[in-house]
């Protein structure tokens, strides 16, 4: 078996930009007549009070709006979160660089050297993920991308890496990608949960969580992304057995 595709999350991988998020939904809140968040709903959405980690912005915006007693649809949802995704934009545009994370653009070098097809997987919408990717100038890189806008479920759900697996096998017909093949990048637990139960491999960024709480959770375990090495991981996905827990990088 060999390793033919890397899957990145989008927040707290390729982009440091959780306070901006936080910012917005605040100024969310406000604009509907609501409190701003609390200092515990904002450690829930980093993650820190629960085992399953960070909840995605969608499905933590619907707790805001419950905790505080506001009837939710769908549509009522949708409207809040197109919104925020609209500031977030023009928050990005005043921006003269942007808060990327160092180790990406080696990474895709690496992975394209090696003809690894390159995909994101994330929570987000992919209004959010286009404009940064195409900031970047990173967009050409990515056969795929599957967003929140994609899936009905959020990690620690499998759904958006299956879909990836999916998509990645449609543009590439003879590819015939199993999910065993792909090695998703991750920062949080949710997400690291979301790619095993995939069956896939995961390297644990500690851009979000402390090493050692990824470290118990991921494959691989690394500080930064100049860190990875896939060179060593593709040594061992051409291992006959691949181990359910793997030396760190």
């Amino acid at each position: 078996m060999s390793l033919k595709a890397v899957l990145f999350d989008f927040n707290g991988v390729i982009i440091k930009d959780e306070p901006i998020h936080l910012q917005l939904i605040d100024d969310i809140l406000i604009q509907e007549n609501l409190q701003p968040q609390r200092v515990n709903e904002r450690q829930t959405s980093l993650g820190r009070s629960d085992s399953c980690g960070k909840q995605s912005y969608r499905a933590y915006f619907q707790d805001l709006l419950k905790n505080r007693g506001r009837v939710i649809t769908e549509e009522y949802l949708s409207d809040l979160l197109n919104r925020k995704a609209q500031a977030y934009v023009l928050e990005l545009e005043k921006l003269e660089k942007l808060p990327l994370y160092a180790g990406v653009d080696d990474l895709i070098f690496q992975a394209r050297s090696h003809n690894i097809k390159l995909g994101l997987v994330s929570d987000s919408l992919l209004q959010e993920i286009q404009l940064v990717l195409e900031r970047a100038k990173l967009t050409e890189y990515f056969q795929i991308i599957v967003t929140g806008d994609d899936i009905a479920t959020s990690k620690p759900q499998p759904e958006g890496y299956l879909l990836a697996v999916e998509k990645l096998n449609q543009a590439y017909p003879d590819l015939n990608l199993q999910p065993q093949e792909c090695l998703a990048i991750e920062d949080t637990p949710a997400g690291i949960q979301a790619a095993k139960r995939a069956q896939m491999q995961v390297v644990g960024v500690a851009n979000t969580y402390p090493f050692h709480m990824l470290q118990r959770q991921a494959n691989w375990t690394v500080d930064y992304l100049t860190d990875l090495e896939l060179d060593r991981i593709q040594e061992v996905f051409l291992q006959k057995d691949v181990k359910t827990a793997l030396p760190e990088c």
